[in-house]
């Protein structure tokens, strides 16, 4: 192993133990998330659902603005085109919501729905809140509901054997492909 170039994947089998047969698929993009700082629960900077919306569309991922609720692509993605539905305001339970911002996120999640069909044909769509950290909520404390468009055969074994998800779209590409296929656009 060359010290200045530090090691090799061929090297890997070094620095696992015993050998055990299985084939290693190396994410290291993926320790920004998880050993970054967790979210905070106070509106402002620290929640990237109070953030989003201060940037420009293309460095927030933000795909649509309401008056009261937008829409943002996921940073860390199930299917490329998972949207996130979120009011403007710091609320974490859905009953919090009120009347006007409940018409407008259930707007905005058919509008999600319909630009998701026009632009990428899925052939469903897991649709749902985590509210709380016990329900696997990331960012428990400003809520947002998910819209995951999915197609058969979308789930392989890397999920589930490599805690690794393979997705074949930049971010930045499907943020363009959806605002292209909003409605009304």
């Amino acid at each position: 192993m060359d010290q200045e170039a530090g090691p090799t994947p061929e090297d890997a089998a070094t620095f696992v133990g015993d050998p055990d047969g299985l084939e290693r698929l190396w994410t290291p993009h993926r320790m920004a998330y998880v050993s970054g700082d967790r979210p905070s629960t106070e509106a402002g900077e620290g929640c990237p659902f109070c953030a989003a919306p201060d940037k420009d569309d293309a460095r927030g991922l933000v795909v649509h603005r309401g008056e009261l609720c937008y829409v943002v692509l996921n940073l860390f993605p199930y299917n490329p085109g998972h949207l996130l539905i979120c009011p403007y305001r710091h609320v974490s339970l859905y009953v919090d919501l009120t009347e006007e911002e409940t018409s407008e996120f259930t707007a905005l999640t058919k509008a999600g729905i319909r630009a998701l069909e026009a632009a990428s044909q899925p052939m469903g769509f897991n649709l749902g809140i985590n509210q709380g950290d016990v329900a696997g909520a990331g960012v428990a404390a400003h809520l947002h509901q998910h819209i995951v468009p999915r197609w058969g055969g979308d789930a392989n074994f890397l999920p589930i054997v490599a805690r690794t998800k393979a997705l074949p779209a930049l971010l930045e590409d499907t943020r363009r492909l959806l605002v292209e296929h909003w409605p009304g656009q």
